[in-house]
C-alpha cells in the first residue's frame, strides 16, 4: 500500500511538472530582468520539499555556489541556488525546463532573486551556461537547445536553438546592455 501511494504521488507530480511551458527569453531579457548574473562553481547540493501532499508539495534542489566572478549584483550576492526538482526521500519530481547542474562545473549563471530571498535561475535551462576552453585556450559558454514547450511572447510556439558565445563578447554585451538599460530609465 506504500509503495502504491509514493507511486501514485510521483506520477501526479510527473503529470503536473509536466504541464510547465517556458517563456522564450532573448539575451537581453535574461540580462535585464536577472538580479545577478555570476560565473560559479558548482560546490555541492541538497534537496528540500515545501508544502503537503494536499496543498501541492514541491522538491527543490538547492546547489551551493562558489562565485568567482560576478557581472550583476544586487544587494545580497547568492551562496545558493535553487532549482526545480529533485529527489527528497523516497519521492522524485522532474522540473521541466530546469537546468541540471553538475558539481565541480564552472557556468555562467542568470540568477533571479525573490522577494521571499529564494534564488533561481531565469527562465530555468534557458539562464544556465556552461564554461569550457576551445581549442585556441579561449574560455566560451555554451547552452544546448531546450527540447521542451516553449512560446514566444504572443503565445505562439517556438524552437529554441543553441547558444555558443566567447566569454569576452559575453561579458561585453551584459556591460552594454545595462547601460543602455540604465539611460532609458533616465
Amino acid at each position: 500500500m506504500r509503495i502504491s501511494f509514493h507511486l501514485l504521488a510521483s506520477v501526479a507530480l510527473l503529470a503536473v511538472a509536466s504541464a510547465t511551458t517556458l517563456l522564450k527569453m532573448s539575451m537581453n531579457d535574461l540580462i535585464t530582468q536577472s538580479t545577478h548574473i555570476v560565473r560559479a562553481r558548482i560546490t555541492g547540493s541538497r534537496t528540500a520539499q515545501s508544502g503537503t501532499a494536499a496543498t501541492g508539495m514541491d522538491i527543490y534542489t538547492y546547489y551551493q555556489l562558489q562565485v568567482s566572478e560576478t557581472l550583476k549584483h544586487g544587494a545580497i550576492l547568492p551562496a545558493e541556488v535553487a532549482v526545480p526538482g529533485g529527489v527528497y526521500g523516497n519521492l522524485r519530481q522532474i522540473g521541466v525546463g530546469s537546468p541540471v547542474l553538475v558539481q565541480g562545473q564552472e557556468y555562467v549563471l542568470f540568477l533571479w532573486t525573490s522577494r521571499s530571498g529564494m534564488t533561481q535561475v531565469i527562465g530555468l535551462s534557458q539562464g544556465m551556461f556552461n564554461l569550457k576552453q576551445d581549442a585556441a585556450g579561449e574560455t566560451v559558454l555554451n547552452r544546448p537547445a531546450i527540447a521542451d514547450q516553449m512560446l514566444d511572447k504572443s503565445g505562439k510556439p517556438v524552437t529554441d536553438t543553441a547558444v555558443t558565445m566567447k566569454w569576452t563578447d559575453l561579458r561585453g554585451l551584459i556591460v552594454k546592455t545595462l547601460k543602455t538599460s540604465a539611460a532609458a530609465k533616465q
